[in-house]
Order: structure tokens, then C-alpha cells, then sequence
């Protein structure tokens, strides 16, 4: 239910909202939803505040391709590789969670895939 409210509403305005303090974005801390969206990169991907964390996707369906780093925004927040495989550093502030999170996406991260992530063609894709 949560994925389908927030794929309802543009990226832009979930950025918005958090800055604006709305109700919506209690779904996640609003500071570090914001310091998400100030990244161009991270605006790029489909953001999910959840249990505690931000998570970021490159498509906007389930099931989410869960393969780059996320900010687990308790007060301080830390930084995590995909799925808690590793923590990069903690202790950090929001921005420099968010800037922590860009620095470590893939060279080939751009914008989000509307939709589903694509099956691959064969195994080697």
C-alpha cells in the first residue's frame, strides 16, 4: 500500500513535501528525505522511506531491484551497502548520509525505470 501512494505522487513533490512538513512525509524523517532530494542522482531514483530507513531504487514497482546503499535515518543516520551487507560509516548528518549514499552508487545509476525492473534478456544481461 505504501509503494502504491508514493508511486501515485511525482518524485519531485515527495521532496516537497517533507520540506513543507506534511503529513505524508512522516512515512520517513523528513531532514533526511530532504537531504535525499537536494542530491540531482538520488532525486533521479525512486526513493522509499520505510522501518526506519530511505531506501533507493532504480525502478519505481515491486519488486525493487535493492542493489544500492541506504540511509537508515534513526538520529544520527548510517549508511548501509544493499540489504546491511556492510555499514560505510555512521554518526553522520542527513546531507552527509545523502552525499555518502551518491558517492557510492554505481558509475551506470541514472534515473529510475518507470515500472518494473526489465527482465534480463538472457543470463548474461
Amino acid at each position: 500500500m505504501i509503494g502504491r501512494c508514493l508511486r501515485r505522487r511525482p518524485l519531485r513533490r515527495l521532496g516537497e513535501e517533507s520540506l513543507e512538513g506534511a503529513a505524508t512525509a512522516r512515512l520517513g524523517c523528513p531532514e533526511v528525505i530532504s537531504a535525499a532530494y537536494a542530491e540531482p542522482r538520488l532525486r533521479a531514483l525512486f526513493r522509499l522511506p520505510s522501518h526506519g530507513c530511505l531506501t533507493f531504487h532504480r525502478n519505481t514497482e515491486f519488486p525493487w531491484r535493492n542493489d544500492l546503499p541506504f540511509i537508515a535515518d534513526d538520529a544520527p543516520c548510517s549508511v548501509y551497502t544493499p540489504r546491511y551487507a556492510e555499514l560505510l560509516d555512521e554518526g553522520l548528518t542527513p546531507k552527509a548520509a545523502a552525499a555518502l549514499v551518491v558517492a557510492h552508487l554505481p558509475l551506470k545509476c541514472g534515473a529510475a525505470v518507470n515500472g518494473t525492473w526489465p527482465t534480463p534478456v538472457s543470463r548474461t544481461d
